[in-house]
């Protein structure tokens, strides 16, 4: 068989993995540490991971026949995924616009970085934290401010009842508390 029916091409991998976008026309906000652990992944990749995996590839490459040298195929593949990586970094922090949440310490009013009890017709009581869309956990109970939730709750109080729309139709929310870090001193 021909290698031509063996490889995939490059252009293949890349359409595989859908990054988050940012809505069009929006800054892309995110909070200090955010921005720290994006750029602290983008210079581990850069200046660990990278290279050892051209040091493999370029030690695979000098065995000989490359079609069938797993090290090869997986360092060339590993390597694709890695450049990818390091370009969306890189473009995600060259648009990234800190905000500092604590500026807003100790006030009612729903901004950036605020953590948000609330609580739904008849449901319990939630708590989330609106951050940026790059460095949002849904575990640990984050939400972007891009997302249908943060949306609704940004610029309301304590205290204010919201209609959230969701799939299954519109629900009325309360605002219970908001809570912003401390500043550091």
């Amino acid at each position: 068989m021909s290698k031509a029916f063996t490889r995939e091409s490059d252009a293949q991998d890349d359409e595989d993995i859908v990054l988050p976008s940012l809505p069009v026309g929006a800054r892309n906000y995110m909070t200090p540490a955010g921005y720290a652990q994006l750029r602290e992944e983008l210079f581990r990749l850069i200046d660990d991971e990278r290279p050892k995996i051209v040091e493999i590839v370029h030690w695979a490459a000098s065995n000989g026949d490359r079609s069938e040298n797993g090290d090869y195929l997986y360092g060339k593949k590993r390597l694709r995924e890695i450049d990818r990586r390091v370009r969306f970094l890189t473009q995600r922090l060259e648009l990234a616009e800190i905000v500092e949440p604590s500026v807003h310490h100790g006030r009612d009013h729903i901004f950036f970085g605020a953590t948000v009890t609330y609580v739904e017709d008849d449901g319990p009581e939630r708590t989330v934290t609106i951050k940026g869309i790059d460095e949002t956990d849904s575990a640990r109970g984050e939400v972007s401010w891009a997302s249908p939730i943060a949306r609704t709750l940004l610029k309301a109080r304590t205290g204010d009842v919201l209609k959230l729309v969701t799939p299954s139709g519109v629900v009325a929310i309360e605002v219970l508390d908001v809570q912003y870090p401390a500043p550091a001193p």
